[in-house]
């Protein structure tokens, strides 16, 4: 055979027509129940049926000048299907091929050979003939190299776990074994892990070939009797579980690596331990069983059991290589796919930490978020998004996307989020909140650059505060359907170093809503920043005319219409998205003092309150409120130098703020028996439904709401 035209072929268990190129998907695949029409009539047997002659080898054509064939007496003739006696050149009338099989996927077809290497063939492995419709065993080390090199790209094309182990199973059942069971550990160990415990291996996947298989695929004739019992019940009969025993039989093989006979002595003592008390009555005898450990790249992750029925040629010591190297591929995938796995995992958990799980529902404000990786491969990246609660029921608004979108973006868009969170705790106007950020990526390195929007919305003034370094600007969608981008200076990236920042203010009515995003929403290779940044504003408008002029469209919805502007090229980066909608704080609903830090100020704040509950109609309150605002203020003027601040908020709560200059935060404690003071906190902590402290950069807020 001509080494250079040797192809992948599909397996068949057919033989090629005499004359015709094997090559030939059609003309090369005929029933192997067709024998040839040159020999002479064959004996008839004592049971007054036909002896069918021994079947040639497949593509078997006649021998040419100049080929050579090896020659010796043959110690044993070879066994006839049928029982009869062997004769030399027999003949049965060639029935016409009225119906030609399919071929089938993923097998190896026969070559040709000459009539002397078939001989040579049934005298080694004792059989004189295969069943009509049965497979034609792989006897050539050139079927078995092209079947390991089919299963092992086939095996190879698995991404996760149970892709691997069912292209072993489909790569080897029919063609090499009539069954398969495959045992993995549980769990199964990541990388250089050393697991602690003993080894238990679990029953992942079984395949077989169906009952139901006819002779239309090429495996079974349709008269074919149903397979046996024992593989008919293959996952009944075998043990999910099985915990290896060090020092035992199972372990001993499991060592030695090397796959072995079912009939061998270790693999005897072996089997019964790794397939149950039942599982010997699926072992069939003689070299049909193939027990194969499955080994990673640092240890035995699993086994394999190769079974063939009673009924088909046995097991040949060359398949104990081609059972190896299955075994040894199968094992480096599964690796590969644990750890696939493990990264997957990590990529999750590190987008599940960097980014807030839950929006915070600050007063005056309703939230939305999106977020979508670059690609499902990469699953967080460098953008980010964030809502941070101010005092004075005020919200920081934060947007930012650091360069790239591998798991270095990741980490360090970890590491500004949390310095902006911390810098935003300090109450810090948004343009330092900012220039901090740029000093830290300084520290964090030369090449660590980032864009960043910083905005804080007041409900109680309909204002909000915008510094940019670098982002693209956001988009204010009014309640009439108007969207406009707001003119917010650029301003440098962050990282860049030695830029001042600037903030702008700017009128943020009920009802509005504003969009902040990352450039990958609106920048793509098919479109610059600002044209994708019309298409944007296009884009809400044309949402906000479908809800008429007096309702804003609703915040989730309006996510998922932006995001649909997205084409199916227009994904080359991560995708951040915030939306915040304005309903504000009326000025009806705002009651606010100034109290000079006299003795007299607990007494003035208490009726203060009580006239402001009863014209909000909340008299019920009256009482705790009065408790807890004379506590509250009196340790406010106790250190206060300036006036202290009072004011109530009638929002689904009642809230009440009080600020002075003193930067100490107040603390919780546990007053004695014998204390005359230190037990107005833990009124406050008892009566109030939450309570709370922020420093600001000129003293503090102590604030606490009660349900209305």
């Amino acid at each position: 055979m001509d080494s250079k035209g040797v192809t992948e072929q599909p397996t068949s268990f057919e033989r090629p027509e005499t004359g015709v190129d094997p090559a030939e998907s059609r003309g090369a695949l005929v029933r192997t129940s067709t024998p040839s029409t040159t020999h002479s009539t064959p004996p008839h047997t004592p049971g007054g049926g036909t002896a069918l002659p021994a079947q040639a080898r497949t593509g078997d054509t006649p021998s040419t000048p100049g080929s050579t064939a090896p020659s010796g007496p043959s110690k044993e003739p070879p066994v006839i299907a049928g029982n009869g006696p062997e004769h030399s050149q027999p003949s049965v009338a060639a029935e016409p091929d009225t119906h030609r099989p399919r071929p089938v996927p993923e097998a190896i077809p026969p070559q040709p050979g000459t009539e002397q290497s078939q001989a040579s063939a049934e005298r080694r492995t004792g059989q004189g003939g295969v069943q009509p419709g049965r497979p034609t065993p792989m006897r050539r080390d050139g079927d078995r190299l092209r079947f390991v090199g089919a299963a092992t790209r086939r095996i190879a094309r698995g991404i996760d776990l149970d892709e691997i182990v069912m292209g072993l199973c489909r790569a080897t059942v029919p063609t090499f074994s009539d069954a398969i069971l495959v045992y993995l550990r549980d769990p199964l160990p990541v990388g250089d892990e050393r697991p602690t415990g003993p080894v238990v291996l679990r029953l992942r996947r079984t395949d077989r070939i169906p009952e139901d298989r006819d002779s239309e695929n090429g495996f079974l004739p349709a008269q074919q009797q149903p397979e046996p019992t024992e593989l008919s019940e293959l996952s009944a009969l075998t043990a999910e579980l099985c915990e290896v025993r060090p020092g035992g039989a199972l372990a001993e093989v499991l060592r030695g690596v090397r796959p072995v006979f079912a009939d061998a002595p270790a693999a005897r003592a072996a089997l019964p331990e790794l397939l149950g008390d039942d599982g010997e009555l699926i072992i069939p005898d003689g070299q049909r069983a193939i027990l194969a450990p499955l080994r990673g790249r640092r240890r035995v992750i699993g086994a394999a059991v190769f079974l063939r029925r009673p009924d088909r040629l046995a097991f040949e010591p060359d398949d104990l290589l081609v059972a190896a190297q299955l075994a040894t591929h199968s094992a480096l995938g599964i690796d590969k796919a644990v750890l696939y796995g493990r990264e997957a995992y990590i990529a999750d958990e590190l987008q599940r930490t960097m980014l807030p799980e839950t929006l915070p529902r600050p007063t005056g404000v309703r939230l939305a978020s999106r977020y979508l990786p670059a690609a499902e491969t990469a699953r967080v990246g460098g953008d980010w998004y964030d809502a941070i609660p101010l005092p004075g029921s005020r919200v920081a608004l934060v947007v930012g996307d650091v360069m790239g979108h591998s798991m270095t973006s990741a980490a360090i868009m970890g590491q500004l989020r949390t310095t902006a969170q911390t810098l935003a705790g300090l109450d810090l106007p948004p343009q330092e909140v900012l220039h901090h950020l740029d000093e830290q990526a300084q520290r964090l390195g030369t090449d660590r650059m980032a864009t960043c929007l910083y905005a804080v919305y007041d409900p109680v003034s309909h204002r909000i505060t915008i510094a940019n370094a670098g982002h693209p600007p956001p988009v204010l969608l009014h309640l009439g359907g108007r969207a406009e981008v707001l003119r917010v200076p650029a301003g440098a990236p962050i990282g860049v170093g030695g830029v001042d920042f600037e903030a702008v203010e700017l009128d943020a009515p009920a009802g509005a809503t504003l969009l902040l995003y990352t450039d990958g929403l609106v920048e793509s290779r098919l479109r610059d920043v600002w044209t994708g940044i019309e298409q944007l504003r296009e884009k809400l408008a044309a949402t906000a005319q479908l809800t008429g002029p007096d309702h804003p469209p609703p915040l989730e919805a309006l996510c998922d219409e932006v995001l649909d502007m997205l084409g199916p090229g227009d994904r080359d980066d991560d995708i951040a998205l915030l939306a915040a909608r304005f309903d504000g704080i009326a000025p009806s609903d705002v009651a606010y003092w100034f109290l000079e830090p006299e003795d007299a100020a607990p007494g003035r704040a208490r009726r203060l309150a009580r006239r402001a509950l009863a014209r909000w109609g909340l008299e019920e309150l009256t009482d705790s409120v009065e408790l807890l605002v004379s506590e509250v203020v009196t340790n406010a003027v106790r250190y206060a130098t300036r006036p202290v601040t009072l004011r109530l908020l009638r929002t689904d709560v009642l809230r009440c703020e009080v600020g002075d200059d003193v930067p100490q935060l107040p603390r919780l404690r546990q007053a004695r028996a014998t204390d005359e003071g230190g037990r107005g906190l833990y009124l406050v902590n008892r009566l109030a439904r939450r309570w709370g402290a922020t420093r600001l950069s000129t003293g503090k807020v102590v604030w606490f709401e009660l349900n209305r």
